[in-house]
Parts: structure tokens; sequence; C-alpha cells
């Protein structure tokens, strides 16, 4: 099927009229096991009657509708629904705090809320008072309790009653005809990881151009299987949902992000989005095992390791064809080692999977390639509407790299090193915020990314996040994701916070992969008491100390971890330390633990 890239309010419908009874969504229903699906037919049938329930509750052109949901069949019906009568979506990440979606309610003047299931419902209705705009929640879980005291909200299936029999279609029709490209899709507020969210105003055109821009670089057909595993609220998500959509492929809506990986060995995707976290735990799991594995096993796999690297990376990804000896014995490991990793993933007819949101460690890219498996490593923004650049299946790449720009795309490098884009996918500015809209662009109209790069052979790389850029008391410059994304492979280490602000050396908050510790003790005869008195534990300091050492002995002296401290519990969003995207607020961090901070400083 070619691509059908039409305005939003019409996507659906218009690849229904080609596909028609083919399989469109796969899913669960809440709280089951059993996976469903939902033909092209019936997707566009339920958009329709989302379209049709909106008119008959006086949803207005460009109205403003907030989605407060994890992935569901319901979340997708409810967008294409809106954008069919001219409204804009409003996503929230499902874990968003009463404070946030307060904020973004009242910023937004927000009269109808959709909702996920209970938890979401009850954070909703915690704020339903204080938000003057505020008139109904509408439930996609059928099993949501509503309070007593409400009479206001009600059930998706009845909802979509309202719909039925599409009374106002003929408006629907009407209101599709005079859509423009000018008008606003969505609002993305931003996570922030520091003070209030900023409202991205993307647009249909936006939409538009990144569809037929990513289109002519990201090779997804109707044949492929996509597992959408990050949050819908996320533009990466959300623009590869589209896009995949524009070329008929099956989407398999996973709705619980802890289920990730058993929804893919039950449902056998051939592509998904994700962040590099991701595949970093599928690096310390595999390793994990190879590790626990006897020494005959543990030298093939090696040896595979090093026929795969030589193969796809020192002879493919510079666009070398491989020597025959060499190819006809990655074919032979391909079938055998490779294949028995992919098939414990899920991914036996893996095809490729994009991959941005933060740093790729070189390690992981090589091993992610060197199995078998095509990680195409991005680059991009909310701003942006996701893609700036990309690795292209088939063409030269390198490890380190965020791609070649995509169609479209200016980039320019400032005097200081910042990534500066103009285009067709970049945003107009940040809702009822024309201050931050004005500081956010050059004179010459350029975006300002606040990420430094440069500019290689056609290819872009990061350096780091300027904002983001550290200063010891001795004058050097770090850049803590950088550090972070390098000890990250640590099969010991969970999630990391580089200290090092006005500080004389680099140190570390580690919240270590507990279960793998607890497991070194034992097998170490380390008696401990709890957590905290394990985390406190000479001899399990001085482990994970070589451990470091060895992973950032490529780091100069002072960008070198030199003290940590292991945390006994998390990063938490409900504490403010994370932010929707699980992203670390350093400045947070700083102010909850500013005792053990100050204390890795004592004496220094």
């Amino acid at each position: 099927m070619k691509q059908v890239n039409t305005h939003l309010s019409r996507l659906v419908h218009d690849v229904a009229a080609q596909l028609g009874n083919r399989e469109a969504l796969i899913y669960k229903d809440f709280g089951s096991k059993e996976w469903k699906s939902y033909s092209w037919n019936d997707f566009s049938r339920r958009v329709k009657l989302v379209s049709n329930a909106l008119l008959n509750l006086g949803v207005g052109v460009q109205e403003n509708l907030g989605v407060f949901s994890q992935n569901t069949v319901q979340y997708l019906f409810t967008d294409f629904g809106a954008w069919g009568i001219r409204a804009v979506t409003i996503p929230f990440y499902a874990t968003s705090s009463e404070q946030q979606i307060q904020f973004m309610i009242h910023d937004a003047r927000i009269r109808f809320l959709f909702v996920g299931e209970q938890a979401q419902y009850d954070k909703a209705w915690r704020v339903f008072a204080t938000c003057q705009s505020l008139e109904r929640i509408i439930a996609f879980d059928p099993a949501v309790v509503f309070a007593p005291a409400d009479t206001t909200s009600m059930h998706f299936t009845d909802f979509l009653k309202l719909g039925e029999g599409l009374p106002r279609q003929s408006e629907v029709d009407n209101l599709m005809a005079q859509a423009t490209m000018d008008d606003t899709a969505n609002i993305l507020y931003t996570s922030g990881t520091t003070g209030d969210s900023k409202g991205v105003v993307l647009s249909c055109g936006q939409y538009h151009a990144a569809m037929e821009a990513n289109h002519k670089c990201v090779p997804v057909t109707s044949d492929d299987r996509v597992l959408n595993f990050l949050p819908f609220t996320h533009i990466f998500e959300k623009g590869w949902k589209i896009l995949c959509i524009t070329v008929g492929a099956r989407l398999i809506v996973n709705t619980n992000p802890m289920e990730v990986q058993q929804s893919m060995r039950e449902t056998h995707p051939t592509c998904m989005s994700a962040v590099p976290r991701f595949w970093e735990k599928v690096y310390m799991g595999v390793n994990e095992k190879i590790e626990s594995s006897g020494a005959v096993k543990r030298r093939l796999f090696e040896h595979a390791l090093k026929v795969g690297y030589r193969h796809n990376i020192e002879y493919l990804s510079r666009g070398k064809r491989p020597p025959m000896a060499l190819r006809m014995e990655y074919e032979m490991l391909n079938k055998t080692v490779f294949s028995l990793v992919r098939r414990e993933l899920g991914l036996e007819n893996a095809h490729f999977f994009p991959t941005a949101g933060a740093a790729v460690n070189p390690k992981v890219e090589e091993f992610v390639h060197s199995i078998g498996i095509n990680m195409v490593v991005g680059y991009g923004l909310t701003e942006s509407l996701a893609t700036v650049s990309c690795n292209h299946l088939g063409e030269p790449w390198t490890v380190g790299s965020v791609g070649v720009p995509i169609e479209g795309i200016s980039i320019r490098i400032s005097d200081d090193g910042e990534v500066l884009l103009k285009g067709p996918t970049i945003t107009s500015g940040y809702y009822n915020r024309a201050d931050l809209t004005q500081q956010a662009f050059t004179a010459d109209g350029y975006f300002r990314t606040g990420d430094a790069g440069y500019l290689k052979n056609g290819e872009l790389f990061l350096t780091e996040r300027i904002k983001d850029l550290f200063k010891t008391s001795n004058g050097k410059y770090i850049a803590p994701q950088m550090i972070e994304s390098k000890l990250l492979v640590d099969k010991y280490i969970d999630q990391i916070a580089i200290i090092a602000d006005e500080r004389k050396f680099v140190s570390a908050l580690i919240i270590p992969e507990y279960r793998l510790l607890e497991q070194y003790a034992r097998e170490h005869n380390i008696s401990y008491n709890d957590r905290r008195d394990l985390c406190q534990n000479a001899e399990v300091h001085q482990m994970l100390m070589e451990r470091i050492d060895t992973l950032q002995q490529q780091l100069a002296q002072y960008e070198q971890v030199k003290r940590f401290t292991l945390l006994p519990q998390p990063f938490s969003l409900e504490r403010g330390e994370l932010t929707n995207t699980l992203k670390i607020k350093r400045r947070v961090l700083n102010e909850n633990y500013r005792k053990e901070i100050d204390l890795m400083y004592k004496e220094a």
C-alpha cells in the first residue's frame, strides 16, 4: 500500500477505504489477558462515533480536549475523532500528578477530560472542584467507579452512545472539508525538568510535513506489526504511530508498560520505537544470562558477537560489502546463536527499531546491531514534532551519531555549538507564552534546541545538553548525561545522577539493581539487615567502584566519578525527582539528597 498522508481529520477513514476489513489494531481490554483486534473499518467507524458524540456534547472548532491515560485503543479513537471535527487534543502523561493536571486544565481551559482507569479518574476528580473550566470526565475503563458526589462523569461506552447512528455526520463531513493545515492538532506540555510545563503547539501541517519527510527515510510498511510501547503522550510515539497508520501497518497497543517484554513475546512485533534505556536493559539481561552460562556457551557467544560486530559494524555500517567467508560465518551464527536471542525477546521477525530520547551508549548500540537487530538511532524534540535526524537503513551510519537530517530540516550550529533548527516541522511556539516563544527562536527564525553538537560528513553528533553542563569549582566543564550513559550499562546500576556543579570533583547518586546486588551479597556471604544496610556495605562499595573505574577509563580524570552513594529507594515521580518521561530533575535531587551529597564532599 502507498502512503496515505491526508489531513489528520480524514486519515483513518482514507486508509480504511483502501484496507477495509484488514486487521488494524491489536489490543487487550482493561484487565484482560486476551489479545483482540479491530479492522480498519472498525477503527474508522469508532472514530466517526467519537466525532458525532463530541458534537453532541457541544465541542467547538479548535476547542481543547484533555486525554489523561495510558495507551489504549480508546485513546486512538478519541484523538482521531477530535481531529475529525477540528478539535485539539492535549495529552497528559498517565503518571501526571494532580498539580500537573490542574495546571494544564487551567492553562488550556479544558472542559472535557478523558481518563484511562481508576488512578487517573481519582486524580481528576480530586482537582475537579478547583478547575473552573472542567465540566465532565469521561473514563475509558468501564470498571472505573465514580465518586458518589460525581453526577457528571460518564464511561466511554456511554459516551459513544451519543454518536450512535452518526446523527451529526453531515456536520462532521463539512468540518473535515473546512479543515486546514494551519489547524492546531495538539498542545503537548513538556514534562519540564525545571519550572512549569510549556505547551508546545503542533499543527496539522507540521504532522503532514513530518509524515512526508519520515516516509522517505523510515521504511515501515503495511506488512509491519508495530508494538506501541512508549506513551502516546510522548511526541516520539505519537508521531511514529501516525506514520505507521499512513502506510496501513498493524498497531499493537500495549497498555501496561511493565508488560512490554511479555507483549513482545506474545505478539511478535517487527518494529517498536523505544528509548535507549530499553535496549540497555536488553543488553544487561542478555549479558547476565551469558555470564551465568557454562564456559563453552560463553565462549561461543563472545565469538558470535565479534563476528556480528565485524559483519554489521565494520562492514555494513560503513557501506562496505563483507568478505564471503565472514558473510557465510555470520549467516550461520545468525541462524543459530542470534536467532535464539531474538526469539527470547519475541523479535523473530525483527525489521527495525527507532530509538531516541536520550544518548545511546556506543557499547549498547554495537551490541544490538551485532545480534542482528536494526536499531535506527535518531534525534528530535517535541518542538520539532519528533524526528530531526536519524540513521537510514541500508545506508552508511556511524556509531555515536544521531543520523542524517530528514528532508526539509535546516540545521545550523551556532558559534557556541548549539544545534539550531528551521523547517516545516518546527513548532510556531508555546501556548499562551509569547515571551518563551520569542526566547526560543533566533532573530532569523531558527529554533534553539538547547543541545550542543556538530555535523560531520552529513551526520549529526550531539555532545551535551547545554543547560545541563556542570562547572566544577576547579573550572572544568562536565557533561553529566554523557557520564551517566557510560555507567548505566553496568548490570548493578539501575538509575544514576551525576553530581559536580560547583563541586571539587564528580560524584554520583546511584540506585542499584537491588535484585542483582542482593544476589551478589548472598554469593559472597555478605550479611545485611535491610537495603539501607546493604547499600552502605564497604565490600559492596569496593566491588562497584572497581566496575565504575573500568567503565570510565576513557574519561578525563576530572570527568571520572570519585565517590558515590548507593540509595535504598529508587528516584520517584511522587517525590518530584523524575519527569513523566523519567528524566531526572537535578534541582530536586540536589534538594532531596543534600545530606548524602554533602557527606560525599566532607573533608574532600
